[in-house]
């Protein structure tokens, strides 16, 4: 009996032993909205390096993000608005850790590259741009949205912009529209345009329509690796990362 009882606490221990190694040479799994692609691409190489952990990232809108959740898709940091944040907390998919914000980016305006850039630092201006372009583009299910469909309504062209808008899947969908000249101006977040191929900033809303989107990171509840986690979440908040986060059409 004594000699069972050590063989099956020994095979407990092993067993624990054995997930615990797997845990640490799993890859950290993460899911982020496409506002922070560019700055978190950035960054995962330097703690792939110092950690040795490898970091597979799935990159979406937050509004879809929160639907892959709901649906089962595993995770161990999340990174999206924190609106999208505190749904997917409140359906309990979360650690009770406080998330981390990470930054935040203003809504900008784009064009293809070498077309004329509109003025648009004004409402009047802006007002014009709109009118003056063929189509506008933006993601219709983007974090963004909300926003940009208010202007245009606080403007008073919500019918004239609505009759030519082309509202897509993500903001990378919009970027092709305006690289296959089927839309003059891009509308999405200013972190979105700075890295996009074939777009150039032409610059934020004006300063009465400004809206910045805010981006937050947190621990899932099932995540296999807990300190592995918000190693990596410590990592996207570090002096280091501020200055990458800046060029990366972020603010902090």
């Amino acid at each position: 009996m004594n000699a069972l009882r050590t063989w099956t606490v020994g095979a407990v221990v092993a067993l624990f032993s054995l997930a615990s190694l797997t845990a640490q040479h799993a890859p950290v799994r993460v899911i982020a909205s496409n506002g922070v692609k560019t700055f978190v691409e950035a960054l995962v190489p330097a703690y792939e390096k110092s950690s040795g952990r490898k970091v597979a990232v799935t990159y979406g809108t937050s509004s879809g993000l929160v639907k892959d959740v709901a649906s089962g898709a595993r995770f161990d940091v999340f990174i999206a608005t924190t609106e999208a944040v505190t749904q997917v907390s409140q359906a309990g998919k979360l650690t009770s850790d406080p998330h981390t914000v990470l930054g935040r980016s203003q809504v900008g305006v784009g064009v293809r590259q070498g077309a004329r850039k509109p003025r648009i630092g004004t409402a009047a201006e802006l007002k014009q741009a709109a009118l003056e372009a063929k189509a506008v583009t933006y993601a219709g299910n983007g974090a963004s949205r909300p926003h940009i469909d208010a202007m245009f309504a606080r403007l008073g062209i919500a019918d004239a912009v609505k009759a030519k808008a082309l509202l897509e899947q993500g903001s990378e969908r919009a970027i092709a529209r305006v690289n296959a000249g089927d839309a003059d101006l891009l509308i999405t977040l200013v972190s979105e345009i700075l890295p996009a191929p074939g777009i150039e900033l032409v610059g934020p809303l004006p300063p009465e329509f400004r809206s910045d989107v805010t981006f937050a990171a947190a621990v899932g509840a099932s995540a296999a690796d807990p300190a592995a986690a918000r190693a990596l979440i410590g990592s996207l908040v570090s002096a280091e990362a501020t200055p990458i986060l800046r060029q990366k059409g972020l603010e902090r």
